[in-house]
């Protein structure tokens, strides 16, 4: 890359955001003549030479996977550039703000517009998890809120395809602590289910304006793997908690989650809660047992 330009033909202009993963640029496609978002990936430091080319060969597999997503709850993913023996991500640019900005500012949510916003969502899981592609970060700075009303799942850059390799077997911290199933924390691979949970806690921020645990990264991840869930008031409270249970096959199936959200968002009675196939109790960690004014988005 020379001048801000990568592949020549993507100009970027300035930063957008920063995360543990990487930095979003605003940038223009000139061959289009399109404005577009830029996912620089960053990888750890030190990383030896073969490890870092496997890296990046393995984020553009990812990559490529995540682009045959066609959804309009999924952002688009348009062209994947390696240049700086790093992945560049080039997406649709969305305007609007994201879940967590918006409940900074206005507050928490109430139950109806929750419940649509978490349909939206899990309604996009599901066309990824039908292709068996799981998100990995499910957080309520990945659920952008569009000035059209769109909701849309953003920073699919740590997807894990089923069956694959990703960073994780490297012993990095795949995702964000306290959003991250327990199953996951533990060293698992995790499924779909363990999406679930991530919503689950996204909702609580949502409805609460607050995450469901706080504190340290080690606080969190001690958190979720040994307290219980705190109840979230109001008709979502039980859907919520069985999203977050412990044991994976215990939450509840996609479709009646959906459809649970959908009777909220429609101003219907507070659902009864779909029950998973699994209800084993939960098991021990360490000697101690693991348990299970708002406003609309501006342009």
């Amino acid at each position: 890359m020379s001048s801000g330009r990568l592949a020549g033909r993507y100009t970027l202009q300035r930063p957008l955001g920063a995360g543990g993963m990487g930095k979003v640029w605003l940038a223009r496609d000139e061959m289009l003549d399109r404005e577009v978002a830029v996912k620089e990936l960053t990888l750890p430091e030190g990383m030896a030479p073969k490890d870092r080319s496997h890296s990046v060969t393995r984020a553009v597999r990812e990559a490529q996977a995540t682009a045959r997503l066609r959804h309009p709850g999924i952002v688009a993913l348009h062209d994947v550039v390696v240049e700086q023996d790093r992945p560049w991500l080039v997406m649709e640019l969305l305007r609007g703000r994201t879940l967590a900005e918006t409940v900074r500012e206005f507050g928490p949510m109430p139950a109806a517009h929750a419940a649509r916003i978490g349909a939206d969502v899990l309604e996009a899981l599901s066309v990824a998890h039908a292709q068996g592609l799981q998100h990995r970060d499910v957080k309520p700075g990945n659920v952008f809120l569009t000035g059209s009303g769109r909701v849309v799942l953003t920073d699919f850059g740590i997807a894990r395809q089923e069956g694959q390799a990703t960073l994780t077997e490297q012993g990095l911290m795949i995702g964000s602590p306290g959003f991250i199933a327990p199953e996951r924390l533990e060293g698992h691979p995790g499924g779909p289910a363990s999406d679930l949970w991530s919503l689950g806690a996204t909702l609580y921020v949502a409805l609460t304006g607050a995450p469901a645990f706080e504190g340290s990264v080690a606080q969190r991840v001690r958190d979720t793997l040994t307290r219980p869930v705190p109840v979230v008031p109001g008709p979502l409270g039980p859907l919520v908690a069985a999203m977050m249970a412990t044991q994976p096959g215990a939450r509840p199936d996609a479709r009646a989650a959906v459809q649970a959200l959908r009777q909220v968002a429609a101003g219907g009675p507070a659902p009864q809660v779909p029950a998973g196939r699994d209800t084993t109790p939960p098991t021990k960690v360490g000697g101690r047992r693991r348990v299970a004014g708002w406003g609309a988005p501006a342009e």
